[in-house]
């Protein structure tokens, strides 16, 4: 139902206005006063006083006091008050009236209700812990009690949010002809690059689906239908380690176009970040956003996901500071520095944690080799015994250092060494609050390799999944050298995460069956497993790309919140366990036995 000119708070209030309550409590304002109103919702909190009460009354839409006092409010009705707790669900019913002491915090601090009657909905138990913006309870605490946690207004704006940037994607690619089409959530395994999540089958006995770790063959399938712009907001499902901006089951932004190439894709789905960006933060991007290649990427942030809110790029030192008898440099394959501006001279103190941080398991680096440009053009170092004063020079040239610097060098294997520093340049960003929430700086990266070698077996993998296309450039490496060989792939990087990514697809059966070969598919494996696409390729396949954001990952950025579980209602903990359901939990034996299975374990 929709009435024009009615927003959605009123409309709440018109259809209620006979029921439980005339209005929300986040609704009512100084020109309110003198209205009878009935409220209802949750005590957030009782302030008794002995001859005057407060009661803070909660819903979603914000906080409303309510107040008695002894010779006003009559006796049975301030007996009962009495008995109220947090958490308490009230149906009040009084008079708007101005407040003697306003609150400029609250949208409502400038008026009370002064309670005629009160009615108790639904009492409650002390909750676990408190209910408010910066809660008592610890996340397992929380996560147990989830749908008390829900109250919490800091949850409830990020739910809303989350609900904001949902309709402003629908609306904004629906303006743009896309289609939204669901696809099914039971289907084949194919091997995309997580483990999949099985389901078995009660009716075919001894087979499984899987949940889909992403729509992705489907959305080509729809191109080669005849769907040339298809998107849906859906879940997707990979059973892998977690951390903050991963869970078992997550939101995708699912989009496919066809009769396409990778500019396209780009200036479409930019538009889209900058719309969203528009709606809801205010914040007009109107240059392109910049594009950088993953070798380039790679090279100056350690990272295919650089943070581009602070610089401190990394500089290849290999050639300046070798030959000096400096072993651990000198049968180092690469060393690279960054330069941070430190506001004040870092302690031993300061240097021993950073080196204690970059030999962390995780970051795998040997040590910390370190030049302190001093404010006065002193320069200290911790390797200063083999390279003399005119040789600390060139690296403090070599980095554009400026006086109270400090210059940071690690050295090993490249890659290894590239990727640790990247870790100790976020740190620093972090140390020296470079890292603003308020400050957003997005770009694709693009280019990348199509394979992976695997350093162990030699086998080659995909960089991103299987149908993706290989630059026209060097298909002719396909045969000769294919670990040269880039994809027409890209990401959209945002703050140091990748909120999307995508590619343009293989449409030719030859290619995708080349593909398979190099991937270490037999034609029969290949056939098995994703003979449905190459069927299709048979008949006529349009040129076809696209591209998935992270919807819980953006909302994330947009909110400030570190963890992809704060803008979600019902999130999985670090181990992947809903600890408010208890799941995942054993089945039944009847369960077990319907679906012709049995469960053994393995000693650990």
């Amino acid at each position: 139902m929709h009435i024009e000119g009615k927003n959605n708070i009123n409309f709440v209030a018109e259809k209620s206005k006979y029921m439980y309550r005339t209005h929300t409590c986040g609704e009512l304002r100084i020109a309110d006063s003198g209205k009878q109103v009935t409220l209802s919702g949750w005590v957030q909190r009782v302030r008794d006083k002995g001859k005057m009460i407060w009661i803070d009354l909660r819903d979603r839409y914000g906080i409303t006091q309510l107040v008695a006092e002894d010779g006003t409010t009559d006796s049975a009705t301030l007996d009962l008050i009495k008995k109220i707790g947090r958490e308490y669900v009230l149906q009040v019913s009084g008079e708007v009236i101005e407040r003697e002491s306003k609150n400029a915090n609250m949208s409502t601090g400038e008026v009370e209700i002064k309670i005629l009657s009160i009615n108790i909905l639904s009492n409650s138990e002390t909750p676990p812990f408190t209910i408010e913006e910066e809660s008592d309870g610890g996340e397992e605490l929380r996560m147990r009690y989830r749908f008390l946690d829900l109250r919490r207004p800091n949850l409830h704006r990020n739910l809303m949010l989350r609900h904001r940037m949902a309709q402003i994607v629908r609306n904004y690619l629906s303006d743009k002809e896309f289609i939204e089409v669901e696809t099914p959530f039971l289907i084949k395994s194919t091997p995309e690059g997580a483990r999949d999540f099985v389901v078995p089958s009660r009716m075919h006995e001894g087979k499984f689906y899987a949940l889909p770790q992403s729509p992705q063959l489907f959305k080509q399938l729809l191109m080669v239908g005849g769907y040339d712009r298809y998107f849906q907001i859906t879940k997707c499902f990979r059973d892998e380690d977690f951390r903050a901006d991963r869970q078992p089951e997550f939101s995708q932004i699912d989009c496919e176009m066809a009769f396409v190439e990778q500019n396209d894709i780009l200036e479409t789905f930019e538009g889209l970040v900058k719309h969203v960006f528009k709606v809801v933060k205010g914040i007009d991007f109107t240059e392109p956003f910049q594009r950088m290649t993953y070798d380039e990427a790679m090279e100056r942030y350690g990272n295919d996901r650089p943070d581009l809110r602070f610089g401190m790029r990394i500089v290849d030192f290999t050639q300046i500071v070798k030959g000096k008898d400096f072993k651990i440099f000198d049968e180092a394959e690469y060393i690279g520095a960054i330069c941070a501006e430190t506001p004040t001279e870092y302690t031993r103190k300061q240097l021993d944690a950073l080196t204690d941080f970059v030999k962390r398991p995780q970051i795998g680096a040997k040590g910390l080799v370190y030049l302190k440009y001093g404010t006065d053009g002193s320069l200290k170092s911790s390797a200063d015994k083999f390279y003399s004063t005119e040789e600390l020079n060139r690296w403090v040239e070599a980095l554009g250092a400026t006086p109270g610097s400090l210059i940071l060098v690690l050295s090993g294997d490249k890659s290894q060494t590239l990727s640790a520093l990247s870790e100790l340049r976020l740190e620093m960003g972090t140390q020296l609050n470079m890292r603003d929430k308020n400050k957003y700086a997005p770009l694709w990266v693009v280019d990348f390799p199509l394979f992976e070698k695997d350093s162990t077996t030699g086998r080659l993998h995909a960089m991103h999944h299987p149908f993706t296309s290989p630059k026209k450039s060097d298909l002719h490496l396909l045969e000769t050298d294919p670990v040269k060989v880039k994809a027409d792939a890209y990401d959209i990087v945002l703050n140091g995460s990748e909120i999307g990514g995508g590619s343009v697809r293989i449409f030719d059966r030859s290619i995708q069956s080349k593909m398979f070969d190099l991937l270490g598919f037999s034609k029969e494996e290949a056939e098995a497993q994703f003979g449905f696409l190459l069927n299709a390729f048979k008949y006529g396949a349009p040129p076809h790309a696209g591209i998935a954001f992270g919807f819980d990952r953006w909302v994330t950025i947009f909110s400030g919140s570190d963890s992809i579980r704060d803008v979600m209602a019902f999130p999985k903990n670090n181990a992947g366990k809903d600890i408010m359901l208890d799941a995942p939990a054993e089945l039944h034996d009847d369960q077990l036995k319907e679906l012709s299975l049995s469960v053994s374990y393995q000693k650990k």
